[in-house]
């Protein structure tokens, strides 16, 4: 960190101190929904959402062939191909802003072009089949038809446009070489189904629950955990089988996982906790290879987590929990913005969408909640459209990886755009 960083950061908490009315019950009321919020986030986000994501992030550092990253999302590689692979990539994960990143950022640094990692990184919490059909369920299906064409379109305009404007910095673009990169001890396969049990573990034990109790989408919830658990039992069989992993601790492991899942059903996350206590254990006493993993899996830990932490506390004191009030911004003010389809309306949605943390499909009943209260149809599309996909905390962390032209260029991209789409959403549904 630059001095004048530290400097800026001293300053800013000298004047915070000393300026923040914390006498007043607004603030107060602020200051205790920053850490109702970080609480929440810990809770619902940490154990299943992002430690499985900095293991991948990690795992992509260490095992993925660098080749193969510049083959389908280099600089260089086929258009089509390499923001249909981003994009489709992202969608698979279905996770929120946050988690997201520690992804983006292991792709971005093995030295995958800045437009497919933007589509990567726009289209993972945006394009969200579970979502979308949510929001064409509960808003209309018209909404739902506009979020899933608005959201795959975005991540290719989005790329194509992070692409365009820094096309001049690409070319002299240096990727991190990964120790052993040019020789693959596996097959692409292999990696692949190695890759896709760590993605089915994040994907299932994050299956949110729909409104509805039947249905496929219901069924799939009811047996997430078990299909967790089967993705663990292909991921443990693989570390064994390919990557050197040491047995007789991965099976100790495996049976403490199954014990305490068969013995505490109602606390899924003990057994969960245990099964990451369990690979750290595992990693770091077997190869060289794995040891590596686990040491990438904290470098981008430390990388990620503060920043996240720290934005979830600001976003919580400026905007406060979801669905309450008690922010220093009170979400009546944003209600009165955003009714009708004007510029302003659809600007001003597009802006507080992309600086709200929302969970994964906790935006739905937010919008209904804002369009009940009078928001507009083109302000509701636009809200989706920027929210998913950004949040403060992301914000953030954006930066630190891409710096803060970069940031601040897909940032805009995305408001502008959830703004136009937003406008013509509106026009047409009169």
């Amino acid at each position: 960190m630059k001095e004048w960083h530290k400097f800026l950061i001293l300053m800013g908490s000298f004047l915070a101190a000393y300026f923040i009315p914390f006498d007043n019950v607004h603030v107060q009321k602020a200051i205790l929904e920053s850490f109702y919020m970080i609480q929440d986030y810990a809770q619902k986000h940490v154990l299943l959402c992002l430690v499985p994501a900095f293991f991948i992030a990690g795992a992509i550092s260490v095992f993925v062939s660098q080749a193969a990253v510049m083959k389908y999302l280099g600089p260089a590689a086929h258009k089509l191909l390499s923001y249909s692979v981003a994009s489709v990539s992202g969608a698979v994960l279905a996770v929120c802003s946050c988690t997201v990143l520690p992804l983006f950022a292991g792709i971005y640094r093995m030295g995958a072009g800045i437009g497919p990692a933007s589509a990567f990184l726009y289209s993972g919490p945006a394009i969200n089949v579970l979502a979308i059909v949510l929001s064409a369920k509960v808003l209309g299906w018209q909404i739902g038809l506009a979020r899933a064409i608005g959201a795959v379109v975005f991540a290719y305009i989005i790329g194509l446009l992070m692409a365009f404007t820094f096309r001049e910095e690409e070319k002299n673009k240096q990727p991190i070489v990964m120790p052993g990169a040019d020789e693959p001890k596996r097959k692409l396969w292999q990696d692949t189904v190695y890759m896709a049990s760590m993605v089915g573990i994040l994907v299932f034990a994050n299956w949110g629950r729909p409104l509805e109790t039947e249905g496929i989408w219901y069924a799939l919830y009811a047996a997430k955990w078990y299909l967790t658990g089967l993705f663990g039992l292909l991921f443990g069989y693989v570390i064994v089988r390919w990557f050197g992993a040491k047995v007789l601790p991965t099976i100790i492991a495996s049976v403490v996982v199954l014990l305490l899942a068969l013995t505490f059903p109602q606390w899924p996350l003990l057994a969960f906790s245990a099964g990451i206590a369990g690979l750290v254990w595992v990693t770091g006493t077997s190869s060289d290879e794995t040891k590596n993993w686990l040491d990438s899996t904290w470098t981008y830990t430390l990388m990620i987590a503060p920043l996240l932490l720290g934005g979830v506390l600001i976003a919580g004191f400026l905007l406060g929990m979801p669905g309450t009030d008690n922010g220093i911004i009170p979400s009546r003010w944003i209600a009165m913005l955003v009714g009708g389809n004007s510029f302003t309306a659809n600007f001003f949605a597009s802006v507080v969408g992309a600086f709200m943390y929302f969970a994964t499909l906790t935006e739905v009943p937010i919008v209904q909640g804002l369009l009940g209260s009078g928001m507009g149809k083109g302000p509701s599309l636009a809200l989706l459209l920027a929210g998913p996909a950004l949040s403060l905390p992301s914000m953030i962390v954006i930066r630190s990886i891409l710096g803060t032209k970069k940031a601040v260029v897909f940032i805009s991209y995305v408001i502008i755009l959830s703004t136009v789409a937003g406008m013509f959403f509106g026009w047409i549904m009169g």
